[in-house]
């Protein structure tokens, strides 16, 4: 598997990234294991975690349970072949009683992820959700701004003061952001600079066929700023699949144990899926390895963070890499685009 840099890290990375946010409810300790040991197999050596993980649900008593099988597992052995990016939770959290990131919260959630993933440090500790708000997540269909930019900024620059701390002390070695904002990122790159403090190197953001935000501002801030995007559910949470077409709910499938797909299922979803699954069939592709190939042509630094529920469908994703789209594909993938431009 193709090795590309991590924007100005410094770290070399597959162009996949494993996620893990099902191991521990949806996955077994064993079985989110077995796909450690698939992927680095297949070249795999980014991992992608957070403390809040798993999911399906967010409980506080689940809280941490990804990161103890991700630790227990290289407790064996192995750690130095992987970069392991996690995140601190945020505000709005029921898991973490809604606190805030504060330099006093980092410090103690950095403390928490480094015993749980029995490590003595961690590569990418991400901000999973800016204590001012973002659009994501299906809240732009009613995003109020904030507006009070002084009281933002000056924790901002708190955090970063304690991420400086934390860089010093060899408890991380990068910090990136996630579920933000342009605007986000431009205050965290323009405070880091004014303050000789740490950079935000990489932004983890929604991207799919079905979700293309970024191609905008972002794409144009990731580009110029070399702040690679970490693009989680690539697959549209499995719509891009095909497994829900005709709107059924599959046995040991995430909709089972989350009907709406986070907002994803809407009146329209199910016509440009299947729009996409045409493209995929008229030109003999996997519809899910198109859609990660698909970031490969991205004009912008991007991976996409796989996840999978069972071996097949990591190997399928994993194969993805062989995967090449030619002109007409890309072609009719931008009809489908403008036909359906927001499904969700």
């Amino acid at each position: 598997m193709k090795q590309i840099a991590l924007g100005q890290t410094g770290l070399n990375v597959s162009e996949l990234c494993l996620g893990t946010m099902t191991w521990g409810t949806q996955n077994t300790e064993a079985e989110g294991q077995t796909q450690i040991a698939m992927a680095l197999e297949h070249g795999i050596n980014f991992l992608d975690t957070a403390e809040m993980y798993p999911v399906n649900p967010v409980s506080a008593e689940t809280m941490g349970h990804t990161e103890a099988i991700i630790g227990n597992y290289f407790a064996k052995g192995g750690r130095d072949r992987v970069v392991i990016a996690t995140k601190i939770t945020g505000e709005g959290s029921a898991a973490t009683g809604g606190a805030p990131i504060t330099p006093a919260r980092m410090r103690q959630a950095v403390e928490d992820s480094l015993k749980r993933l029995r490590t003595d440090h961690i590569d990418l500790y991400q901000m999973h959700w800016p204590n001012r708000g973002s659009y994501h997540f299906r809240k732009i269909w009613g995003y109020a701004p904030p507006r009070d930019k002084a009281k933002i900024e000056a924790e901002m620059l708190a955090v970063l003061q304690e991420c400086q701390r934390l860089q010093d002390e060899g408890k991380v070695r990068h910090f990136g952001l996630s579920n933000d904002t342009v605007w986000g990122a431009a205050a965290w790159l323009r405070l880091a600079d004014q303050h000789g403090l740490p950079r935000m190197m990489t932004v983890q953001n929604e991207y799919s066929l079905l979700c293309r935000h970024f191609d905008s501002d972002w794409a144009e801030f990731a580009a110029l700023e070399d702040m690679p995007l970490l693009g989680y559910s690539p697959l549209a949470t499995g719509l891009l699949t095909g497994k829900y077409a005709g709107d059924v709910v599959p046995a040991g499938s995430r909709r089972e144990r989350s009907p709406e797909l986070g907002g994803r299922i809407t009146p329209f979803v199910f016509e440009a899926v299947s729009a996409y699954l045409g493209v995929a069939k008229e030109h003999g592709l996997d519809p899910a390895q198109m859609a990660l190939a698909f970031y490969r042509t991205r004009p912008y630094p991007c991976l996409p963070i796989i996840g999978a529920t069972n071996l097949k469908q990591l190997k399928t994703c994993l194969e993805s890499v062989n995967v090449t789209l030619s002109e007409e594909v890309l072609e009719d993938i931008a009809l489908v685009r403008r036909q359906y431009p927001a499904p969700y």
